[in-house]
């Protein structure tokens, strides 16, 4: 299911449009609106729990690891 989300800051990502090619690095600005599949989980950062998600975008490119602190859902 695909949703709504905005992000909240601006980030740098990798983006990977193909499993073939190197990722792409992508500035992402604070207030952009997108339609992603959101998987989310949890990792270790600094002895912390952070909850980030894989991000799947309409296109077919995707992107890793994103912390949720950088995004909301506007559906």
């Amino acid at each position: 299911m695909y949703h709504l989300i905005r992000f909240t800051r601006g980030i740098t990502t990798g983006v990977e449009r193909s499993a073939k090619q190197p990722l792409e690095l992508l500035k992402i600005r604070a207030g952009v609106e997108m339609r992603a599949q959101v998987k989310p989980y949890v990792v270790e950062s600094y002895g912390e729990a952070v909850e980030v998600a894989d991000l799947f975008f309409e296109d077919g490119s995707s992107t890793r690891k994103i912390p949720f602190a950088v995004f909301v859902f506007v559906d």
